[in-house]
């Protein structure tokens, strides 16, 4: 079994990790405005996201030989460590939780603003728990200091939100009522097709540029999720509930690895990175093959009915919705590994993961074009606040003594 033990190895997981978990919800983000429907993208997803975590456990997790106190995977499942394996699929069951929520929270509040309050609120209570979990091997001194400026980060995404839901506003009273089109449905008054994926730059039309209202509205017809007329406290109360959801998978995991509530029998080792991982993967899996193949049927926010078949025969943007489950899953991984090693507390830096979101949507979604000068300032001071966070986090990295 492979172990990183160097403070160097833990912050380089840490860093890959950020990555990874910064990129994919920019990937599904992308699907749900070229018009596919969320459970399908979120099904796909979660497929690869469970065997991302196969691999993982069969590639890092049997290297090596094995030992009575370090026993690689396939030994670890047979032995009688179920405290240790609820703790771990306890933390699946509420990142699935918070994963759903953000899929639909992007929706209303977008890539950059989902990200940040999630993160966020996950640093101010997660990193917390972790830190007594830890037996304080993070330094206070520094940690704590870096969660209030993730708590401040919290206050400036909700106001970047604002800001920007009223710019938004202004740009389409100006629009006038004469490009509303019927049943609902908005048009920029072109000659454009329903369903074309302007985004992708395919067919005739003239696309709108990033920012305009014209864009807003082409963008409001195409998606999967209408948002025009709904009210922005629902896209605020998702992020809160994922964010909380957040904050606890770790401290579970946690839990899983280093058994600080003496739950295991004596001589019983501790759960493997790698197995915990499989089993908060494998809990993860059901609860979210169970709640969107429900949504199929019965689904939120005015979305159209949808089946198994019509799932299964919806190779639109399947792809991309797989690469964003390894993507995710690696992610996950490589943070686990990394707060193995440097403590869990310190591995919440890698909640620094709406940075990279918030390029991606400003690069390819053109998010906050054409806003106004009070909103960039917000989202600089949000973004700089952020920065400075996960520098301070980092540098409160102690090590596990084994």
């Amino acid at each position: 079994m492979y172990v990183v033990e160097s403070r160097g190895g833990a912050i380089a997981c840490m860093l890959l990790a950020l990555f990874f978990l910064g990129t994919w919800p920019a990937i599904l983000t992308l699907l749900e405005r070229r018009g596919r429907l969320p459970q399908h993208t979120y099904l796909d997803y979660t497929i690869t996201n469970l065997l991302a975590a196969i691999i993982i456990a069969f590639t890092f997790g049997e290297f090596g030989h094995t030992n009575d106190g370090k026993p690689n995977f396939l030994v670890q499942l047979s032995q009688n460590n179920w405290p240790s394996v609820l703790f771990a699929m306890a933390g699946g069951v509420v990142l699935s939780l918070g994963n759903l929520s953000t899929q639909y929270a992007w929706a209303f509040v977008g890539l950059s603003v989902t990200e940040v309050m999630t993160s966020s609120i996950t640093v101010v209570i997660g990193t917390t728990l972790n830190y007594f979990l830890d037996d304080k091997i993070n330094r206070a001194e520094i940690l704590f200091p870096g969660v209030a400026c993730f708590l401040i980060a919290v206050c400036l995404g909700s106001w970047v939100h604002a800001s920007n839901a009223k710019d938004n506003q202004v740009k389409l009273n100006k629009m006038g009522d004469s490009h509303m089109g019927g049943k609902g449905s908005l048009t920029n008054g072109s000659n454009a097709k329903e369903g074309k994926d302007l985004e992708n730059g395919t067919g005739k039309v003239e696309k709108a540029k990033a920012g305009t209202a014209g864009f807003l509205i082409e963008l409001e017809g195409r998606r999967a999720i209408k948002v025009f007329g709904k009210s922005t406290f629902i896209g605020l109360a998702m992020c809160l509930f994922a964010g909380f959801c957040f904050s606890l998978f770790s401290p579970a995991f946690n839990l899983a690895t280093n058994d600080q509530w003496h739950t295991l029998d004596d001589g019983v080792p501790h759960l493997s990175v790698y197995t915990a991982f499989f089993y908060f993967s494998c809990s993860c899996f059901v609860i979210a093959v169970i709640l969107n193949i429900t949504f199929l049927y019965r689904p939120a926010f005015n979305l159209p009915q949808s089946s198994i078949k019509a799932y299964l025969n919806d190779w639109d943007g399947r792809g991309w919705a797989l690469l964003a489950g390894f993507l995710c899953g690696f992610g996950n991984g490589l943070q686990f590994m990394g707060g193995q090693a440097a403590g869990y507390a310190a591995a919440d830096a890698v909640q620094a993961l709406p940075l990279v979101s918030t390029f991606w949507g400003v690069l390819f979604f053109g998010e906050y074009r054409k806003s106004s000068r009070r909103t960039y300032i917000l989202l600089v001071g949000m973004l700089s606040m952020f920065i400075v966070a996960v520098a301070i986090l980092m540098a409160s990295a102690g090590h596990r003594k084994h």
